[in-house]
């Protein structure tokens, strides 16, 4: 069976879980948690640098999961909706870190340090950063868009990659480096002067 074939069938039964768990089906949800709760966590740890705030945001993370199934769209990879929820709830903590430094502050982009916007704000630079994401990725070609899912969402490592896809690590290097700069530019391009929590978004992952 064609790699395509299998991300095919991979999606459907994703799809059918978060259904489910709009359904109220905890089985469902932990599914989704055994699928990505090491990525998540492993994204969590590249920015708060520390393995026990790690493993509070990340139950944070999966608890807004839980709470939010209802608005989840199933049509989109949740894996997209963990990796940019981590990074906001990752975001929070350092804020809190650097108001607790303030000697440090000017060393951060000043959106670290900004006052938590209101519910309103902070829901629509939440879709925003979704939108842009999703129409980012969706516009790479096919084999780096697929190693970039692997690779961001899925957690996994270049060389699983370069066995499930038949190519080598090498290219599962570039093609990911490839996709990380398409990205960027992707953001930028559009929104230039938008120097918000979506630029540091995809400065400090991508």
């Amino acid at each position: 069976m064609d790699t395509l074939r299998i991300d095919v069938i991979k999606r459907d039964k994703e799809q059918l879980d978060v259904e489910q768990m709009a359904l109220d089906d905890v089985s469902a949800f932990n599914r989704l948690y055994a699928k990505y709760h090491k990525p998540v966590h492993a994204n969590i740890l590249k920015l708060v640098k520390c393995p026990e705030q790690a493993t509070e945001v990340l139950q944070d993370v999966f608890l807004a999961l839980w709470q939010n199934r209802f608005k989840i769209n199933p049509n989109q990879p949740v894996g997209g909706w963990l990796f940019v929820v981590s990074h906001n709830k990752s975001l929070n903590v350092l804020r809190r870190r650097l108001k607790e430094s303030i000697e440090y502050m000017a060393e951060y982009p000043a959106d670290l340090v900004a006052t938590e916007e209101n519910s309103r704000e902070k829901e629509e630079v939440f879709q925003l950063q979704m939108q842009l994401l999703e129409e980012a990725v969706d516009i790479l070609p096919a084999r780096k868009r697929e190693v970039f899912r692997l690779c961001r969402y899925e957690g996994r490592s270049k060389e699983d990659v370069a066995d499930l896809l038949g190519i080598s690590t090498q290219s599962v290097s570039d093609y990911l480096k490839q996709a990380n700069k398409a990205i960027k530019e992707y953001v930028l391009d559009r929104y230039p002067g938008y120097v918000s929590n979506i630029l540091l978004f995809v400065t400090l992952y991508f």
